[in-house]
């Protein structure tokens, strides 16, 4: 998986989309209810959504807070009801101001050991160009952060922060959000659940193909989390219409469009590259449309604990749910000889590229039908960067994916290749290749081809069902690529 973020961050992160998910969710809710008013599932009656945006500037009142407090319990039991999971012990409660969160939050950013490769990746995705080459990705995620910034559980406290700034109506179905969190601490202990998803690449000298392969387990165990914890705060909101998640499609496709669009008064989502924000809704938008095929499918006890139990392995089984329930397994790419191919380079990063990453570089250099269309046919992939000894400007990439037959393979590389043009307005090819001038109508690429760019060569190399990308390196050093990683002309497809 492109790894924008570690565990810590995408979790820490995650929660702050709930402020414009909110939104989202209010909009399912006009579109499924007759009345402007409800009544909830703890008894009080609640106002339309839209009227209940918050002033960062009007704080709640003593009496609010109190009944808030109390309504934790209830929304707990809602919330173990929906998802049968037992509540073990209470969970502790605190309010909070907004200064008070931000600075937790800050803090929990500025001491995560994972941060510290967040100007390693930020490289790695603009030589990818998700990233333009001037973005500050550091910068991007504390002001998302000042502006997006949401109730939360805290896995290490065991304590739920409610906010003194934002009105009850709209605290609630957070709630429900995070209290299933923290069921599914006291059953599964969180925290250590999604560190066993995650892969330290970076401390392992030697890599085995089960090791990339696994890179993408902590993004498919956080859409378990997220996604559980959407369907209870969508089937609280629907509690009043006697409705759920399991019987109303409809409202999460009504949902999963407005996450798409965003909140109105999200201007740093709104403003992100491609690449941010579908990171940022991967677990969100992907993981509730999961747990809902599981309950469809297998009932409450498939979609939450045996969920936990049995996780899913890939962003694959995560975007194509029938994969997970059939039990589908994809043997690992083999991985050629980095060491010996890279001797005179050092070791930058390497990572999976799984169907979420493929889905998300066919979007950026086509389109959002486009990715659609080719995800689907991912079959395996990973990146490896690294730079010449001693040079420490110079980032050289390899990039391997297999596709699901060799006209899926030949569809993507022209997309990457539509993305080379986009990324070097230089790029030239290397001689006379057939491709026409404007890159944006090709629609499949077989074969060899070489771009000249400021930065180097990138070559794309076809083969069967199997596409390899070199990027700034010597040719010597890529033919040396494709005879460790391109199949034989003996192989069949």
């Amino acid at each position: 998986m492109f790894r924008a973020f570690g565990l810590n961050m995408t979790r820490l992160l995650g929660t702050l989309a709930l402020a414009f998910l909110l939104v989202c969710v209010g909009l399912a809710q006009e579109q499924t209810s007759p009345d402007s008013e409800q009544e909830s599932p703890s008894g009080e009656r609640k106002a339309d959504q839209k009227t209940s945006e918050s002033n960062p500037g009007t704080k709640i009142t003593p009496q609010q807070a109190e009944e808030l407090f109390r309504d934790v319990d209830t929304i707990l039991n809602f919330a173990s009801k929906d998802t049968s999971l037992p509540i073990k012990h209470e969970v502790k409660r605190r309010l909070a101001s907004r200064e008070e969160v931000v600075s937790y939050l800050k803090k929990n950013m500025a001491e995560d050991k994972d941060v510290q490769r967040l100007r390693r990746t930020e490289l790695v995705l603009k030589k990818f160009g998700l990233l333009p080459k001037d973005y500050d990705l550091q910068k991007f995620l504390v002001t998302l952060l000042e502006e997006q910034v949401a109730g939360y559980y805290d896995a290490k406290t065991k304590m739920v922060s409610l906010l003194d700034w934002v009105q009850p109506d709209a605290q609630r179905p957070v709630l429900a959000h995070e209290l299933t969190h923290a069921l599914q601490d006291q059953s599964f202990g969180l925290d250590k659940w999604l560190r066993r998803g995650a892969e330290d690449l970076d401390s392992k000298k030697d890599l085995t193909p089960e090791d990339i392969t696994k890179d993408e387990n902590s993004e498919a165990r956080e859409a378990i989390t997220e996604g559980q914890a959407m369907v209870v705060l969508i089937d609280y909101m629907l509690a009043p219409m006697h409705r759920t998640v399991a019987d109303s499609p409809e409202v999460l496709q009504i949902l999963n469009e407005g996450m798409a669009s965003g909140s109105s008064d999200s201007v740093q989502y709104k403003n992100a590259p491609i690449f941010m924000k579908e990171e940022l809704m991967f677990p969100y938008h992907y993981g509730v449309v999961f747990e809902a095929e599981l309950l469809r499918a297998q009932g409450k006890e498939k979609a939450f604990a045996a969920a936990f139990a049995n996780p899913p392995q890939t962003t694959r089984e995560i975007m194509e749910p029938k994969t997970y329930l059939s039990g589908e397994h994809l043997p690992p790419l083999p991985l050629p000889d980095f060491k010996h191919i890279l001797k005179d380079y050092e070791r930058f990063d390497v990572g999976a590229i799984g169907e979420f990453d493929v889905a998300v570089l066919a979007e950026q250099y086509a389109d959002e039908d486009t990715a659609h269309n080719i995800y689907p046919n991912w079959r395996g992939g990973y990146y490896y960067s690294a730079r010449p000894k001693g040079n420490s400007s110079d980032l050289a990439l390899v990039f391997v994916s297999k596709w699901a037959s060799t006209r899926a393979a030949a569809q993507f590389a022209a997309i990457y290749a539509r993305g080379v043009q986009q990324r070097y307005k230089d790029a030239k090819a290397a001689s006379e290749s057939g491709l026409p001038a404007d890159l944006k109508t090709l629609g499949s690429l077989s074969g060899d081809h070489t771009w000249k760019t400021q930065d180097g060569d990138v070559v794309i190399t076809v083969k069967n069902d199997t596409v390899l990308v070199a990027e700034s390196l010597p040719s010597a050093i890529t033919d040396q690529f494709r005879q460790a990683v391109l199949p034989s002309s003996a192989e069949k497809q």
